[in-house]
């Protein structure tokens, strides 16, 4: 065998045992990459006051923006958490932010205020997707939605969502939540 065979079976033989013994460990890595819990300090003191799941906020966080916190996108959402300026300002006047703030580009007032508004938006559907929707896509667009039977049989839940944009957006965050569950027990 030549030596130029040898190095590349020595390479695929030593390759494959990093991967059978690290392999789990480097997949966990990556995925907390991909996935992180950035603003965690925030996140918690949020999801504690509004008594929500810290997974479901750093899952819509990862879906929103991706963690930056001056994302912006074509409908002028804005921040972490992506909320038009209208929509922030109305929930900041429900919810003060704790330090008076009101820039919704800074991440603690954003964050603050895209807790309020699941909050609200849990206690007024009862349902995590319904929930998603309307953060997507509006109150005033889910409520009708669940008053019309093509899109909902009990007015409680949506069996479909008419907007391809937010039935998608439901799923992303659905699985975004799921792997957050599993990446951090």
């Amino acid at each position: 065998m030549k030596k130029g065979c040898i190095t590349v079976v020595l390479l695929a033989v030593i390759l494959a045992a990093v991967l059978v013994f690290a392999g789990p460990r480097l997949w966990e890595a990556g995925m907390k990459f991909l996935y992180p819990q950035s603003y965690s300090e925030l996140v918690e003191r949020e999801a504690a006051e509004f008594h929500l799941d810290p997974d479901l906020i750093y899952a819509v966080i990862k879906t929103e923006s991706g963690f930056d916190p001056q994302a912006r996108s074509r409908a002028d959402a804005q921040g972490l958490m992506q909320l038009t300026q209208e929509t922030f300002e109305w929930i900041g006047s429900l919810y003060p932010p704790e330090n008076g703030g009101g820039n919704v580009f800074d991440p603690g007032d954003n964050i603050h205020c895209g807790c309020a508004l699941l909050r609200l938006l849990l206690d007024q559907y009862g349902s995590v997707d319904v929930a998603l929707a309307a953060y997507n896509a509006g109150m005033g667009n889910v409520s009708g939605w669940l008053e019309s039977g093509d899109y909902s049989h009990d007015g409680e839940t949506l069996h479909t969502i008419p907007y391809p944009e937010t039935d998608a957006y439901v799923k992303k965050v659905q699985q975004a939540l799921k792997i957050y569950q599993k990446l951090y027990p």
